[in-house]
């Protein structure tokens, strides 16, 4: 896929990966409502195969391929939900995924990566040594490239998420979305722009780690290196595929305290009976600690997904 994906090819993205996800539920909470002054209604990705929504723009990807594009696999760099993804999308297909990661990814996300098949080569964590390792990985491989996010066909995959919400959920005033490399929210925005484009897309990021926040208000990238957070599925900047679709069609970005993540992360485990992982807390801490303004409207919240090292959780 070439150019910035249009509603059939969504549409077409869903009807391809439609035997491989499930359709996510959305749930409701009388406290999260109250504390908002909202309708909320919590799409719950986190509870999706592979733990994340990453397996709808993996799958998308993958399947796209042709027999002769993937007989020498897929290769990706991860911190590890679109690593884990890739792997399952391409065992699927009979086909080999090499994951670059970082050593300091998450364990628990290293052994989903090794359980789905995948073929882990790791690498530091700064970003330029992960390009580095992926290119030598591609050169010796001939491996397919699947970016995590920065790919049409991925972007394409993750906008499958509104696709359902909007059929879920009516009326929806606006949807609020985790920001990491872009390829969830530009998804997303593409999907509510074609079906309820009078829904707002409002993309939350931690502070600590505020390059789409910053590249937005700029009108360019603007990298944040050597930032660190709780959300650690977020630890990336914004592509220039991602970046391009958030300006146009995302109406704004926020941003939320590392103590306001955890917070909102024990809030669902303890109130929803749910488990998310940091990252798909993000967008919720921005709805408890009133950084937008959602009295009476009709919310969507997108959990990204549900991985969590228990031996590392954020509270004693």
């Amino acid at each position: 896929m070439q150019s910035i994906p249009t509603l059939n090819d969504i549409q077409t993205a869903h009807a391809r990966i439609a035997p491989y996800i499930h359709r996510t539920p959305v749930l409701v909470n009388r406290q999260i409502d109250e504390r908002a002054g909202a309708s909320v209604f919590c799409k719950c990705e986190n509870l999706q195969k592979v733990g994340a929504f990453k397996i709808r723009g993996a799958s998308n990807a993958v399947l796209s391929l042709n027999d002769e594009e993937l007989e020498r696999g897929v290769a990706t760099h991860s911190s590890g939900n679109h690593g884990a993804a890739l792997s399952m999308a391409a065992a699927v297909r009979g086909a080999t995924a090499h994951i670059v990661m970082p050593e300091t990814a998450s364990r628990i996300k290293m052994e989903a990566v090794q359980e789905y098949g995948g073929r882990i080569v790791y690498c530091s964590t700064d970003p330029a040594n992960r390009q580095e390792v992926l290119d030598r990985v591609i050169a010796e491989t001939g491996a397919h490239l699947v970016h995590p996010f920065d790919d049409y066909r991925i972007i394409a995959g993750q906008g499958t998420v509104a696709l359902e919400l909007l059929e879920q959920v009516e009326g929806l005033d606006m949807i609020l979305v985790p920001v990491g490399g872009g390829g969830l929210i530009g998804g997303i925005a593409l999907a509510v722009r074609y079906l309820s484009p009078s829904t707002r897309v409002i993309g939350v990021e931690p502070k600590a780690v505020d390059d789409a926040f910053r590249s937005f208000k700029a009108g360019h990238i603007i990298p944040v290196p050597g930032a660190t957070s709780i959300a650690d599925g977020l630890l990336t900047t914004v592509g220039e595929k991602t970046f391009d679709i958030i300006s146009r069609h995302v109406h704004d970005i926020v941003t939320v305290e590392e103590s306001d993540i955890v917070e909102a992360m024990r809030f669902v485990w303890t109130r929803m009976k749910t488990i998310v992982e940091p990252s798909a807390a993000v967008p919720l801490a921005a709805l408890l600690t009133q950084r937008i303004h959602v009295a009476g409207s009709r919310v969507g919240v997108v959990f990204s997904g549900g991985n969590v090292d228990l031996d590392r959780l954020p509270w004693g």
